[in-house]
């Protein structure tokens, strides 16, 4: 609270310069100071840095096989649904499919005004409960999926990595069940040594375009994952980021069987009509409480 209130009176002065019948001498620290404004009202409004921009999503399959790898797929219909929706474009960046439709990890953009920061709250490890159709003895089965949002980076340079710290492996892109006949090896994945992050783009038709992709897409998730350890780390509560997804850890429950629920465990938001969520991409009431908290 108090930090927002030396914001506001940041503003409120850098507001009263632009009264000053010189404000506009100085054509460049004129046009830095509306910046700041602007930067300094985004934050007041609770509107971060990338929130108006694009957003890269990643989801993969936690703990439970084919259950968590079909979960990913569940997912990934609700939210290309709730994109829609909202406008938003979809591309395809990489995907790793099973042999059953589901997917051991997918990563897509969203491109749209406000994807990021209308998208941004759903990182974190989404839990299911169902009776498998997988297994043949029609228990229920719960199995996890990690969703990863980051911001899309307009400009890659504002953030410099020294090549020692990257690992670069080219590959064949591989299609349903790894599948690489008459690929070429385009596909990249470069790995950020010290935090052992990493992006894999095989969308693009060539090599150097991929690994331009999969740069920008690494360069989001350093700077995400620096921000919010900076966070953590000034609130001293530092939680590390490679969290794995499974029990106790879920940011959102979605229940089939024995009943039929979904809950987001953060803002307690629920409803018991499951096939709206998944089916139909209807995440308004849970995105809208999580901006709200």
């Amino acid at each position: 609270m108090e930090e927002k209130k030396q914001k506001q009176k940041k503003l409120e002065e850098l507001e009263s310069q632009m009264y000053d019948s010189h404000f506009w001498d100085d054509k460049v620290r004129a046009q830095s100071i509306l910046k700041e404004i602007q930067d300094l009202k985004s934050d007041i409004e609770g509107i971060g840095k990338y929130d108006r921009g694009n957003a890269i999503m990643t989801i993969f399959g936690g703990a439970g096989g084919d259950d968590a790898e079909d979960f990913s797929r569940m997912l990934l219909e609700m939210y290309s649904k709730f994109a829609t929706r909202k406008g938003f474009d979809i591309y395809f960046l990489h995907q790793n499919q099973n042999d059953h439709g589901g997917y051991r990890n997918v990563t897509l953009e969203f491109k749209g005004k406000n994807a990021y920061g209308t998208l941004k709250n759903e990182s974190g490890v989404h839990r299911l409960v169902r009776v498998s159709p997988f297994g043949s003895n029609k228990k229920r089965h719960t199995s996890f999926v990690m969703v990863e949002v980051i911001p899309k980076f307009e400009d890659s340079r504002t953030l410099e990595i020294p090549e020692r710290e990257l690992e670069i492996t080219i590959a064949k892109s591989g299609g349903p069940g790894g599948q690489n006949v008459n690929k070429r090896e385009t596909a990249v994945r470069i790995v950020h040594i010290p935090t052992k992050l990493s992006a894999h783009v095989d969308s693009e038709r060539s090599q150097g375009q991929n690994k331009e992709k999969a740069m920008e897409i690494l360069k989001a998730k350093i700077y995400k994952f620096q921000e919010e350890s900076k966070k953590s780390k000034e609130s001293e509560m530092y939680v590390s980021k490679t969290t794995s997804a499974e029990w106790g850890s879920q940011i959102r429950s979605y229940v089939l069987h024995p009943y039929k629920m979904v809950k987001d465990h953060r803002s307690g938001v629920e409803t018991s009509n499951v096939e709206k969520v998944l089916e139909d991409g209807d995440l308004d009431e849970f995105v809208e409480a999580e901006k709200s908290m």
